[in-house]
């Protein structure tokens, strides 16, 4: 059974490659198959009235793919030590989905002993933005059973991301709902440019200029809630970085290479064509508006 993706948009189906969890190895512990099926009835109830974003692990998912399974670095990723001083509503909402990404990180690169202390993070700041019921006791005590099991690891997050966003928008928490998830896309965004560099054929910096599909789509989203002044803000740094993105140009590919399944190939036999400038000015303001965030005075 194919995950579904938590927001719809016609365009943003086309270019996910990978769901987090979607790769699972066979020969898991006893609690693998159960946690799968869990998260997908979970992804599968939520209704379709939203734009398409991807989960935090799409983009990390993707990095393990192409050679990052090997990486245990944490030193980009925001410090647990941090969560003592976010005290308003917009720093709580938005590092939850940041560090609920961080915790998908450590899961997927097998950094177990990392993925508990974020995970006691995320239900600290879950149970302030009111997503409780989402996060119960007994998840620790999975996570805490299956350290040695990166498969197992990756669908009792991914479980916890979705679970506290279907939480989200049953209780109607449009605004709460759309910093969240601002704060897990950035976040991803933010871990895949720290792990890789600008090279013209590197599928991550393919991957990085499709962004720019899911931010037109986040951004849409954000639209939705901009009476919130705390959404308000975000929005107008997103926007801020939709401009950088904007300046992507495309290039005609031929015909073998527009049916690499791979590669987003826009109409007319054309692809995003990402320069050196381009990626480095997207990644000075990835830096910026995620560190907004999680460096507070």
């Amino acid at each position: 059974m194919q995950r579904k993706h938590f927001l719809i948009a016609p365009l943003a189906a086309s270019l996910m490659l990978v769901s987090c969890g979607g790769d699972k190895t066979e020969g898991g512990d006893d609690m693998s198959g159960e946690d799968t099926l869990k998260t997908e009835t979970h992804t599968e109830q939520i209704t379709e009235t939203f734009f398409q974003v991807p989960s935090p692990g799409e983009m990390l998912t993707f990095i393990k793919m192409v050679g990052g399974k090997n990486n245990k670095n944490v030193s980009f990723l925001n410090s647990p030590e941090n969560q003592k001083n976010y005290t308003d509503t917009k720093l709580k909402a938005l590092n939850f989905g940041i560090y609920s990404c961080d915790l998908s990180y450590c899961s997927i690169f097998e950094i177990g002993s990392e993925a508990l202390k974020y995970f006691k993070v995320v239900k600290q700041l879950g149970d302030q933005i009111g997503v409780s019921s989402a996060i119960q006791p007994e998840v620790l005590k999975r996570l805490e059973g299956n350290l040695g099991n990166p498969d197992s690891l990756s669908v009792i997050t991914d479980d916890v991301y979705f679970t506290s966003f279907e939480t989200l928008e049953q209780g109607k928490q449009g605004p709460t709902l759309s910093l969240v998830v601002s704060g897990g896309w950035i976040e991803s965004l933010f871990i895949a440019t720290s792990l890789a560099k600008y090279d013209a054929k590197s599928p991550v910096v393919e991957r990085l200029a499709d962004q720019k599909y899911t931010l037109d789509n986040l951004i849409e989203f954000l639209k939705k809630y901009e009476s919130d002044a705390n959404v308000a803000s975000v929005l107008t740094q997103f926007t801020e970085l939709q401009a950088e993105f904007n300046k992507i140009g495309e290039k005609e590919v031929d015909a073998a290479k527009s049916g690499d399944k791979s590669k987003t190939v826009l109409g007319g036999g054309k692809e995003l064509d990402i320069t050196e400038a381009q990626y480095t000015a997207i990644v000075d303001k990835i830096k910026a508006i995620r560190n907004s965030y999680t460096l507070t005075k």
